[in-house]
């Protein structure tokens, strides 16, 4: 049994009151979030210098607030709320700064990827129970499932998020992790691609989720939901009367809603499918799984690519393949992102330098041996002699 660190997420039922507060917590983050990126570039044009997380907060409640009597809203939230809608922006500088990422950006209420931040103050903060769940500042929100969180974890602290109409409660809990126990296997390798999103040396291969009837027509129905939705909008711009305006808009964010639960329910679908996938590969028990260190950035440059690579979720499979296999003590390895893996023979080792992305059966001109050209990259990679760990 392993003491660690463990993220759940959990739709909930929250009252109208505290959707009320849900709402106007996430407003306050977003308004400081991008403040702080805004007054960053101003006075860095001035002075030339940052300015940190935490000199900005002091800034912003000794000198800014008392300073604009109508900004006095942003003290009706928790002041940790905001504090760590600073502090993310801060991050967001750093990861630029380090070259991780680019500058940061400006939150936008339409993306709803803004988070409400209630962190833990004492003991008697966050407490969960088997159907509900009683978070600072809010209270008790009912759960949506019950019994999925367990009741006895120590939590750290906690976020609530919007996606459509729907809200959701992400709490970081330390627990008892019980691990897979069973003997280890021998290692594996694992090609990741677009026609097939994952295959395993050893031959097993799990099918592209998103060319599945399910996905197909759910993307059909998103289509025609955003093509009514752009039509409202031009409709909107034609309309001068004030009265058929207010209809209109109000029309508009219903159709918002709609195109956003679509969005919702294919992401769900993805997440559910790469969950699926890391636990089945992980119950093998393998003594190491090695992946390709795949240039994500890289691909997506490609257009005719791009959104196939962003539908199959590479980096979200990374990452819990990683967190899932640590738990588990499995080595991952990371083969290099130059390794041929489709072009080695895995027979001979002979390497094939005309070989096309269109050959879909990898013929090798030396030992005559024919096999599926993501069959023999899986078994190179698990077999790559040259890589770094996870």
């Amino acid at each position: 049994m392993k003491k660690l660190k463990k993220a759940y997420k959990i739709e909930i039922k929250p009252t109208d009151e505290q959707k009320q507060k849900i709402h106007q917590t996430i407003g306050v983050s977003r308004f400081i979030y991008n403040f702080y990126i805004s007054h960053n570039k101003e006075v860095y044009k001035k002075e030339e210098k940052f300015i940190s997380g935490m000199d900005f907060s002091k800034w912003l409640n000794n000198e800014y607030i008392p300073n604009n009597q109508d900004k006095v809203w942003i003290k009706e939230v928790s002041s940790k709320a905001t504090k760590q809608a600073i502090m993310n922006g801060e991050k967001a500088f750093k990861k630029f700064f380090k070259g991780e990422s680019r500058f940061p950006k400006f939150k936008k209420k339409k993306k709803q990827d803004v988070k409400a931040y209630f962190p833990k103050n004492n003991k008697t903060d966050w407490t969960i129970e088997r159907h509900r769940v009683k978070v600072p500042t809010l209270g008790w929100i009912r759960f949506k499932e019950f019994g999925y969180i367990p009741v006895n974890s120590m939590v750290k602290s906690g976020t609530i998020s919007q996606k459509s109409d729907r809200y959701y409660v992400s709490i970081l809990v330390e627990e008892g992790i019980k691990v897979n126990d069973k003997a280890f296997s021998k290692g594996i390798g694992i090609d990741a691609g677009l026609k097939e999103f994952a295959v395993s040396s050893n031959g097993n291969s799990k099918k592209n989720i998103n060319k599945t009837a399910k996905v197909k027509k759910i993307e059909k129905k998103l289509k025609r939901e955003q093509r009514k939705l752009s039509r409202k909008y031009e409709s909107l711009k034609l309309r001068n009367k004030k009265m058929k305006g207010e209809v209109t808009r109000q029309n508009i964010q219903k159709q918002v809603v709609k195109v956003q639960k679509l969005h919702q329910r294919l992401t769900n679908i993805r997440t559910d499918y790469i969950n699926k996938v890391v636990s089945d590969l992980i119950n093998q028990k393998p003594r190491f799984i090695t992946i390709e260190d795949l240039n994500i950035k890289g691909m997506m440059k490609n257009r005719h690519l791009a959104k196939s690579v962003s539908q199959q979720k590479f980096y979200e499979f990374r990452t819990k393949l990683i967190s899932k296999a640590k738990q588990n003590d499995i080595e991952i390895r990371l083969a290099d992102r130059f390794y041929a893996s489709s072009k080695i023979c895995s027979c001979c080792g002979y390497i094939k330098k005309d070989l096309k992305l269109s050959d879909r059966v990898y013929k090798c001109d030396n030992c005559n041996a024919s096999i599926d050209r993501d069959l023999n990259a899986s078994i190179n990679l698990a077999n790559a002699k040259k890589y770094k760990t996870a």
